[in-house]
């Protein structure tokens, strides 16, 4: 997949709802319902980028590897690949 960057928070969340992750480490059938558990409601920046064979955008496999979704001062980052097991990290900037 091309690298994607996004930058309206009603755009990012559609974007959202479409990822699903599947493997080793963290899964989810919606990447959105996640997120918004999280806290992030109104994410002003999503970059996705690399490919992973076990990620899915619109039920099809090879999306995205890498997700980096900002809401003010807060990073939730998703990172995975082929072979690798997924994370999650959340930091805040300063």
């Amino acid at each position: 997949m091309n690298p994607i960057t996004i930058g309206k928070s009603d755009e990012i969340l559609n974007f959202l709802t479409e990822i699903s992750l599947r493997g080793k480490g963290f899964t989810t059938e919606c990447l959105m319902d996640y997120v918004l558990d999280e806290g992030f409601t109104e994410p002003i920046y999503l970059n996705a980028t690399g490919e992973d064979s076990e990620a899915f955008y619109k039920g099809q496999p090879n999306a995205w590897a890498v997700y980096q979704i900002r809401e003010w001062k807060r990073v939730l980052t998703v990172s995975g690949g082929a072979g690798k097991e997924r994370r999650v990290q959340i930091t805040e900037t300063p």
